[in-house]
């Protein structure tokens, strides 16, 4: 839907130090063959919770935005990987260590589209409330062993630590006196058939990680490819991803040549052609791809930081707009519109 006064007026990262492709494979951590083609260069890699590094980009967030724990009426917290305990709420931790206030905190569990499923369900929230003050958005994550392997878990795509975090809010203030960032529009599009990509032909286990350890995301995704046919698949993916744009941009009442900036996932260098840069006809340097690939898939958080990257590098000036994108295991498609205003009042 478009929003006529939701606003970004915070954002936050925590990326730890990345390490670089030629030291991982130099240390036998990958093998050349694995990462080679992707065109990565450096992933973050942390020795931090996931949850903690949440905290830590939502306090910054919410600094950023100069807001109170009463302002924040909503927290969202997305992730892909373990969380770091059985039978427990993330979300709440999130809460407590960066908040410290008693509003709803809810878990949004969308694999690597859960960061733009929780912007777009914090911005309906907001909007669906008169009176609404604030929503905080929360990702994090961490990709270590034994559960997963950064380098070869999910071929093509290689993985990154950090959190994010942004605070949505009811009007608009300016940032270092460039305008706010209004949020014009958010929209998220659904191909539950393929959820089966991510399931294969396995059956149903009795616990995490009994099928394999670490995770093996091809194995299940060339049964389903197998039976669903490639050409069929790649179609699926790639008019799912183009509804989601055209419907984000339809709903904010502008076209694809007056986006001045795309922020896409991190994905592999195969994969963003494929998904993104030839069916969608964005040129790379119009997105924060070569930022990004500095800094892996961050799961759930790509988008939240890539938009922080343009925010606090300058690039999103005054007047213009940038579309993020993204997609996750179900599958699901989202797409958001935000504009940099000319003026303080958005």
């Amino acid at each position: 839907m478009e929003y006529e006064d939701i606003h970004v007026t915070g954002i936050g990262r925590h990326l730890p130090d990345a390490i670089e492709i030629a030291d991982a494979e130099a240390r036998g951590l990958c093998a050349r063959k694995d990462v080679w083609r992707t065109g990565i260069e450096a992933v973050c890699v942390a020795e931090e919770a996931p949850p903690d590094m949440a905290a830590a980009a939502a306090r910054r967030a919410l600094s950023d935005a100069g807001a109170k724990p009463s302002d924040i009426e909503l927290i969202l917290h997305a992730s892909v990987h373990y969380q770091g305990h059985d039978l427990w709420a993330a979300a709440s931790y999130v809460q407590r260590e960066a908040v410290g206030n008693t509003c709803p905190a809810v878990e949004v569990n969308q694999q690597s589209n859960g960061g733009m499923a929780a912007i777009e369900l914090a911005a309906a929230f907001l909007a669906s409330r008169p009176g609404g003050r604030g929503a905080l958005v929360s990702t994090g994550d961490r990709f270590a062993p034994p559960g997963f392997d950064r380098w070869r878990t999910d071929p093509g795509t290689i993985c990154g630590d950090g959190g994010t975090a942004m605070v949505l809010s009811r009007g608009g203030t300016p940032r270092d006196g460039r305008g706010a960032l209004r949020l014009r529009s958010a929209v998220s599009v659904s191909d539950p058939d393929l959820e089966r990509l991510g399931r294969g032909a396995r059956p149903f286990a009795d616990a995490p990680l009994e099928a394999a350890r670490p995770i093996d995301a091809e194995t299940p995704r060339e049964q389903a490819v197998s039976e669903l046919g490639f050409a069929e698949v790649l179609r699926r993916l790639q008019e799912g991803q183009a509804r989601a744009v055209e419907d984000a941009l339809s709903e904010a009442g502008v076209k694809q040549a007056d986006v001045d900036w795309f922020v896409l996932p991190h994905l592999g260098l195969p994969k963003m052609n494929v998904q993104f840069f030839e069916p969608l006809g964005i040129e790379r340097e119009r997105t924060t791809w070569d930022w990004g690939r500095r800094i892996g898939h961050l799961g759930a958080g790509d988008q939240i930081a890539g938009l922080g990257e343009l925010v606090a590098s300058g690039r999103l000036a005054p007047g213009q707009r940038c579309l993020l994108a993204g997609v996750g295991a179900g599958f699901t498609y989202s797409a958001a519109v935000v504009e940099r205003t000319r003026d303080a009042a958005g």
